[in-house]
């Protein structure tokens, strides 16, 4: 083997994202054991504070984990934000998957579950987050592994500012229902078209900065 060649660090950082994954679908398992046996719906019952500040510093923990991931793996500031990208989504991907495997849940993708803490709950059916974490897994993926052939990759500016647009509106989509996530009341109907309208803001920055990356 070549002793210049480096080993192409993809497949641990899935690896590594799958394993976490089923560490924090435990985790949720013996909460909703606790919180909910009958089965988890909404709208959501009270949780005490300390466990809620306890869940939030497990959250916490858990972006200071994938930022780890991203930072051993790349060497570049854009090529570890790539394998990020790919941790984060693998991570949400097997998140639900253990789930299903442990308690059968969610039952269809339509289910709605509490996604984050921070800085308020979010909250949405499963089915947007998958969309997002399949297109961070692919996109990721493929600017990782230009970066290991030797290339590189580079937002315009037109397409970064894009990118924080969608990021913005699919994070808006998740927690403008603060009555259904603070208090305690049936959600509303989720709008689909601002995650439609987020994910091909973010389709097309990509193929931008692809574009732009050959280019030159």
């Amino acid at each position: 083997m070549n002793p210049d060649h480096k080993p192409n660090p993809l497949f641990w950082v899935i690896l590594f994202a799958v394993a976490m994954a089923f560490v924090e679908a435990m985790v949720v398992v013996y909460l909703r054991r606790i919180y909910y046996p009958d089965g988890f719906s909404f709208p959501l019952r009270p949780v005490e504070l300390r466990i809620i500040g306890l869940e939030i510093a497990r959250e916490a923990a858990t972006f200071v984990m994938i930022g780890c991931a991203g930072v051993l793996a790349g060497r570049k500031f854009r090529e570890r934000l790539a394998y990020a990208m790919v941790a984060f989504g693998v991570w949400d991907i097997a998140y639900y998957l253990w789930l299903k495997v442990a308690i059968n849940w969610p039952h269809s993708l339509t289910d709605w579950d509490v996604l984050f803490l921070i800085p308020i709950p979010w909250i949405g059916p499963v089915i947007a987050p998958l969309f997002i974490a399949i297109l961070m897994v692919v996109c990721g993926s493929w600017i990782a592994l230009r970066f290991h052939r030797g290339l590189d990759f580079r937002l315009p500016r037109r397409s970064t500012l894009a990118v924080g647009l969608a990021t913005g509106i699919l994070i808006g989509s998740f927690i403008y229902d603060t009555g259904a996530s603070l208090h305690f009341q049936e959600p509303k109907p989720y709008p689909y078209e601002l995650l439609i309208f987020g994910l091909i803001l973010y389709i097309a920055a990509f193929a931008d900065g692809l574009h732009a990356s050959r280019r030159t």
